[in-house]
């Protein structure tokens, strides 16, 4: 039974003061832009605003997938938008998402440039785009699909949700976290039991179903979410385990969790990735020696 005192909510709720916890400072209630900053772009094709949050790490990995399948169309430039500093609320990057959430990107490869926003919606144009990682028609585009939607409907539980009580809000509260947690469980268990019998959550192919997934599903049974691994027993999810280890082993989903990665050890750390030698040359244990 949990001690946390009964809350009675008001007729009409306000905003009187910050809701508490690690990102307090950047949650309100409203759109918009706080301040004026224009938006960097670089000389490729593709400009990324972003950071690599598992939302963010979707679309590195992909840019990352289609360049080592030898799209030379798909360089990009990568820009670091620190979400705890609030540079998701400046006029520019407004401009590329009006919802203020990374990843945005800028696609430059046509005659006008266009806004993608949502990460389900950039790995379904950069899919579209390059004719990769997406079954063109039929049941098994379907089916990816649905994976990709599941993925989206599903990880604000986990996120939002067992990530913000669990790890992120200011006092444990037994409730949430039992709510929350079940229901990280039952999704793990869900992924468990379709990866039974598949190499790829879609099937003996991978997707943007799986790179979708992956950042959130793939790194928490890996350890790299919320500290959570042992809380969640996730080692019992062994197909999960599986999948996530061998995706993990992939050379450009390696690239692409380095990118605009601001925490962490410095050898993970690329914060801009403007050129493909940047992973060589510019991770930040480089920059920092270079600066000694």
């Amino acid at each position: 039974m949990s001690d946390q005192s009964p809350y009675t909510p008001p007729t009409v709720w306000t905003w009187d003061s910050e809701s508490g916890g690690q990102f307090a400072n950047i949650n309100r209630p409203i759109a918009g832009a706080t301040h004026d900053k224009d938006l960097p772009t670089g000389r490729h094709p593709f400009q990324l605003y972003s950071l690599a949050t598992p939302n963010g790490v979707k679309v590195t990995v992909m840019l990352e997938e289609l360049l080592a399948l030898g799209h030379e169309e798909a360089e990009y430039n990568a820009w670091l938008i620190n979400i705890g500093e609030g540079d998701q609320f400046g006029s520019g990057f407004v401009g590329a998402n009006p919802n203020s959430k990374i990843p945005a990107l800028l696609d430059r490869s046509g005659e006008e440039p266009v806004r993608v926003f949502e990460s389900a919606s950039i790995l379904f144009h950069l899919a579209e785009k390059f004719g990769a990682f997406l079954p063109e028609s039929g049941p098994e585009r379907t089916e990816v699909m649905n994976w990709v939607f599941w993925q989206m409907g599903s990880a604000p539980y986990l996120g939002g949700g067992f990530g913000h009580f669990y790890a992120y809000a200011p006092e444990k509260w037994e409730y949430p976290i039992n709510r929350f947690a079940m229901e990280a469980k039952r999704q793990l268990d869900v992924l468990d039991q379709e990866l039974a019998g598949k190499t790829f959550i879609a099937g003996d192919e991978y997707t943007i179903a799986d790179m979708a997934i992956w950042p959130w599903y793939g790194q928490l049974v890996l350890g790299r979410l919320y500290s959570a691994a042992e809380f969640l027993d996730v080692e019992s999810y062994k197909n999960v385990m599986r999948w996530a280890k061998e995706i993990d082993a992939r050379p450009a989903v390696q690239r692409g969790r380095m990118v605009n990665r601001a925490f962490g050890e410095s050898h993970t750390q690329l914060h801009e990735r403007h050129d493909a030698s940047d992973f060589e040359t510019r991770t930040q244990d480089k920059l920092e020696a270079a600066a000694e």
